[in-house]
Parts: C-alpha cells; structure tokens; sequence
C-alpha cells in the first residue's frame, strides 16, 4: 500500500489543534497513543487505504494466482499477511513491499523462512534494484490502493522488460479500474489506460469481490485482474509520441479523432489531416473506435 501525506494547509492541524487537545482534557496526546496502539495491532489506518482480506477470498484469489514452488512473488502491500502465508506457503520466495512500518515490523517477527520484507512506497522503490538478486523471471500479487492504482500499473509495466523480469501480475483493484484496463474499442469505459496496458500485456479479468470481502468495507467494488507481460504488440515508433497521442486523443473523445488531434499534431510540428493519412486512419471515428494499431500507425506517421 502506497503512502499518503497531508501537507500543512489541509485542516491547518498545528498549534491550534494541539491547545484544542488540551482544552478537552489531552485529548491530544490520548489520540496519537491510539493511533499508534491501532498500528501495533494491525488495525486499519484511513491514511494508506487499507482494506483487508477476508479469509474465504483470501482462499479464491490463491486458486486463481496459482503459485508454485520454484517461482518468486512481488507481493504489494501484504498488510497483516493473510494472502502472504499461503502465497509463502506454496511458492518458492516472496518478497513483499509494505509502507506501513507497523505491519512490516508484525510480519519480520513472524519469521517465515523465504519471505523478505520490505519497508518501503513500492513507487519509490527501484523494482529492479530491489529484485536485482531474485530468480527471475517475478511474478506479483497485491491489492493496491484504489487511489495510486494507475502510477503502480505503469511502474511494474515500465519495469516488465516484456515479460523477462516480471512475467504477471494478479491484482486487486477498483472495479471501474479493471473494467477499463479490460475495455475493448467501441465501448465507453475504453480509452488511455486499456491502450497503454494492451501495448506490452494481455488483460483478463477474475474475480469481481463485494464490498463485505475486505474489512473494513470499502464504498466500492472491487475486482482481480491478471496482466500477462509480453513484448510490445506492435510498432509505435517513439514510445513518447505514442503516448502523448494517447492521452491527447482521449481528452477530447467526444470530438472526432481528426479533431481530437490537432492540438497534438500541431505541437509535434505536423497537420493532423496528414498523420492520419499517413497512417491510413479515418478521421470522422471517434478516439474510442481507434485500435492499438490504428494509434501505434499515427504515432509511427510522426517520425
């Protein structure tokens, strides 16, 4: 799970907040001894978005991962570690990334022999550096925070290396999320992110868990998909235009891609009626009807 932080203006809690503690019997000082006797126990803290597991799903989402004995597992944000022990349990080597230093602690303690812990923002972390010394290729498990779900795709993405240095990942996410990473053309929830992903990994979807899997509940439901990393499906020339088309088509989806594009073209020094010709793209679609292809064609007519 991925850390949060409340810069000083967000409820201007300083001084103020500190004679409010004292006003109202220390108050002050009770809440934080809580707060951290809440940590020591593994009690859910709003601040990282935990949410945990509950066995019986715990036992569902092992079914689906699979895991064997020679293989080694990233697992993201393991929390109290109820998917950590069996995944340990049946796989060769786990090492898991959690920011809590609590949770991380109560985990060190339990001991398990091929487990290793580390304490960490998995985006700040160097994954490569970090699995540096790991069989590879790594598969990863973790159900990560509703908010920070997209950077945590892209940096495992970005570190993939087409499948050599991790060869999947199971993830749980918000279920809007994973309705768009599996989203084909021609449908609304289409759009940057399936592009993006559909480029280096092939989706699928696994389970859909209700609210009442986690504990506390979440206000949202949730779903676990599978990516499988691979190399890049097609040509997209510079991996840069690629994706500043990308995100500068979808935008403006309600525009034609014609339309839609002009901005980007224009900054990249070219007329959109000509990239599309370029590419042989027809500029009265909407962005949604465009294919992997279609896009990776006008990225390459940039060059």
């Amino acid at each position: 799970m991925v850390k949060l932080t409340r810069g000083k203006g967000e409820g201007g809690r300083g001084k103020g907040e500190a004679r409010k503690g004292k006003r109202e019997g220390g108050r002050g000082k009770n809440n934080l001894g809580r707060r951290k006797a809440e940590g020591r126990r593994g009690n859910p803290r709003k601040r990282f978005g935990q949410h945990f597991l509950e066995p019986v799903w715990v036992a569902k989402l092992i079914d689906v991962i699979k895991p064997a004995g020679n293989e080694t597992f990233l697992e993201i944000g393991p929390g109290r570690g109820a998917l950590t022990r069996p995944l340990a349990a049946r796989a060769g080597r786990v090492v898991a990334v959690e920011i809590d230093r609590d949770l991380a602690a109560a985990l060190v303690r339990e001991q398990i022999a091929n487990l290793r812990v580390l304490e960490s923002d998995v985006l700040e972390l160097d994954l490569e550096s970090a699995l540096r010394d790991e069989q590879q290729p790594v598969r990863v498990a973790g159900n990560l925070p509703y908010n920070v779900s997209s950077p945590i795709l892209f940096a495992l993405l970005k570190s993939a290396a087409g499948g050599r240095f991790f060869s999947d990942a199971t993830l749980m996410l918000q279920k809007e999320v994973a309705d768009r990473l599996v989203a084909t053309p021609g449908g609304k929830e289409y759009g940057a992110l399936a592009i993006q992903v559909a480029l280096s990994a092939d989706v699928e979807h696994l389970l859909t868990l209700p609210p009442g899997a986690f504990r506390p509940p979440p206000q949202v439901t949730s779903a676990v998909v599978r990516l499988r990393f691979r190399p890049r499906a097609v040509d997209v020339g510079d991996p840069r235009v690629f994706e500043r088309i990308v995100r500068g088509i979808f935008l403006q989806r309600r525009k034609t891609v014609a339309n839609a594009l002009r901005p980007v073209a224009d900054a990249l020094g070219h007329s959109a009626a000509q990239l599309l010709e370029r590419a042989g793209v027809d500029g009265r679609l909407r962005p949604e009807a465009l294919t992997l292809a279609d896009i990776a064609g006008l990225s390459r007519a940039v060059l």
